[in-house]
């Protein structure tokens, strides 16, 4: 019999429309076809959320993965030890609700490196909070890579149409061109091809590598990073044997990829990519971190503090994360050989 993957999905921040999309998407019978989802998270916070989201079904706080059962409107919840309570007060960001969302990440992450869980997938968290709450990252990615001890790892944002990799992510704009250097590119191509190739069975993926500068630098008028800095991590994948093209000017890549063109393309900066991604896969997107031991998914949006607790939150791009990440188990899981 085929495995369905075991899925902890993270609350994320508890005053964020987390809860909410959480019980929404796992309304949906169709999600239990293809995982056995269980919630990492505050049973108070997510039973206060019942009302605006619209659940009527229950929640079963167990104590480790094994006891799980999970059924449409019936949702496993494991509260990790030490979690404080917090009082359910949607669209009040704080440092409490930070610290809640950390504590959710740590509790998955562990029980995915101890093989209790087949992947993770996360809510939405606020940057600041977490850093109120001590967690001095600078995001959901950071984290859970110092977590895993992974020293090379890369974001990619994918629909069903466009998938884009970052070189850099959170990051000032001032910051990206001493950031962007002939490795880091090299390292962003190479992690993506072979992410392509494992996870989303692609067996001879197409990259693309976006310029810098306007018009790809102009032959150096407009910029050299193109020249100096990305060209040559181009070269060095290719003679790797990894198919990659570019750089090609931002302006007109981006509707090339989303025309079949390229399986990904490989962006230099936060929105540079995630502006054309969004304008196509606003709500159906998923965040997927390349590069790490276990399988990690995301929901492409973030806390929606506007829209915490009015019964208005979409849960599509989580219903995609938690497909996602079911799909990349499976292919991980495949006996065929990749390099």
């Amino acid at each position: 019999m085929e495995h369905i993957p075991i899925i902890g999905i993270t609350m994320g921040d508890p005053f964020g429309v987390g809860p909410e999309i959480i019980l929404k998407a796992l309304s949906a019978s169709r999600i239990y076809g293809y995982c056995k989802p269980i919630v990492i998270g505050d049973p108070q916070v997510l039973s206060d959320a019942a009302g605006p989201a619209g659940w009527q079904g229950g929640l079963c706080t167990i104590s480790c993965t094994g006891e799980a059962n999970p059924l449409p409107n019936h949702i496993a919840v494991i509260c990790p030890s030490g979690l404080k309570t917090c009082s359910f007060s949607p669209g009040s960001p704080s440092a409490e609700g930070g610290k809640a969302a950390a504590q959710c990440i740590e509790e998955a992450v562990g029980l995915a490196m101890a093989g209790e869980l087949d992947a993770i997938v996360t809510c939405p968290i606020n940057k600041a909070m977490l850093n109120a709450a001590g967690y001095a990252f600078e995001g959901h990615t950071q984290m859970i890579a110092r977590l895993t001890g992974a020293k090379s790892y890369v974001m990619m944002l994918a629909g069903s149409r466009l998938r884009v990799c970052l070189v850099t992510i959170h990051v000032s704009l001032r910051q990206v061109p001493d950031l962007i250097t002939q490795d880091k590119v090299y390292q962003t191509i190479a992690l993506s091809y072979s992410a392509l190739r494992q996870d989303f069975a692609i067996s001879a993926p197409r990259l693309a590598v976006a310029a810098l500068n306007p018009h790809a630098g102009e032959q150096g008028l407009f910029g050299r990073e193109e020249e100096e800095v990305i060209s040559p991590a181009i070269s060095r994948a290719k003679r790797e044997g990894i198919t990659v093209y570019g750089p090609f000017p931002a302006d007109t890549l981006f509707w090339r990829a989303a025309q079949g063109q390229f399986d990904a393309v490989i962006a230099m900066y936060h929105d540079q990519g995630l502006g054309p991604l969004k304008l196509i896969h606003f709500y159906d997107a998923a965040n997927i971190t390349l590069g790490l031991p276990i399988v990690r998914t995301s929901v492409d949006h973030g806390t929606a503090y506007e829209l915490a607790g009015t019964g208005k939150a979409n849960p599509s791009s989580l219903m995609t994360a938690l497909q996602m990440a079911s799909m990349i188990v499976k292919n991980r899981k495949k006996e065929v050989p990749f390099s």
